[in-house]
């Protein structure tokens, strides 16, 4: 009889002969995954909130899902808990929370009224979205990175595509109606954020270092605690100016681009996609 060969989990044996015994777990290294979880729930439960009707609160499921998902690398970080296991999950859930639970919102809402116009425009948006996040995991591991790569994204992330595509039914929520006009505008207007999503277009990151003078900090953070508090009671006034603030400063971050890089294109130092 062959003797099974010792693994790491099973290598600890309990001294009282009863056996292997299992490696333990710090708890630290359960909590991003444990907020990566509840960021699934989050987003699977806003499209069947949606496919019952529920449409706000669907909406404010995803949103929660993407701010879940946007905060689990970050809180991995700080408890030092980052793990192989932990990225390839978030990079799963990544493509529940930006790229099927907002469309499929979207879709619910307005896009079905389109037909088949309508559910092609989701699903545009959501291959889409997984072509993004795959490119931007492929990036993630060159060993050499281009020196924008720390100032710049590659196309418009995916946490923030899935805040955009849902611009008509913010629009919705705000009393417009669900004319051929708007619904085939929806559509269209899907297309083009699943576009954007892959495109080659430098949208700044804002990861750069950038300083702030001290007598700004105050008046800042004023600033953010007056938006949430206008988020909190215009709740659907303040995502449609937030994304279309955001689609107007594209080309403004383009500019950005050309001037402190020149020619120098995407293709350039072995980076392209």
């Amino acid at each position: 009889m062959e003797t099974p060969v010792p693994t790491p989990e099973t290598s600890r044996t309990d001294t009282s002969g009863r056996g292997p015994r299992l490696r333990e777990i710090p708890l630290r290294l359960m909590v991003p995954n444990l907020i990566t979880v509840l960021a699934i729930c989050a987003g699977l439960t806003g499209i069947r909130l949606a496919f019952e009707g529920r449409f706000e609160l669907a909406v404010a499921m995803v949103l929660l899902a993407a701010f879940l998902d946007g905060i689990d690398g970050r809180v991995a970080r700080l408890l030092k808990a980052t793990s192989k296991f932990g990225v390839q999950m978030d990079s799963l859930a990544d493509i529940i929370n930006f790229g099927v639970a907002p469309v499929l919102v979207s879709y619910a809402f307005l896009l079905d009224n389109a037909r088949s116009f309508g559910w092609i425009a989701a699903l545009i948006y959501a291959i889409a979205a997984g072509l993004r996040l795959a490119r931007f995991n492929v990036m993630a591991e060159r060993e050499e990175k281009a020196a924008w790569q720390s100032e710049f994204f590659v196309g418009v992330p995916a946490p923030m595509g899935a805040m955009l595509v849902l611009l008509p039914v913010y629009l919705g929520f705000l009393g417009v109606g669900p004319s051929p006009i708007f619904v085939y505008g929806s559509v269209a207007y899907t297309i083009l954020i699943g576009y954007l999503l892959v495109s080659r277009l430098p949208v700044w990151s804002g990861k750069s270092e950038t300083k702030i003078r001290r007598d700004l900090m105050l008046p800042l953070l004023l600033v953010v605690v007056l938006y949430v508090a206008l988020l909190m009671s215009y709740t659907w006034q303040v995502l449609v100016v937030t994304v279309l603030a955001y689609l107007a400063f594209l080309p403004f971050s383009a500019r950005l681009w050309h001037r402190r890089y020149g020619t120098l294109t995407i293709e350039d130092d072995n980076v392209s996609v």
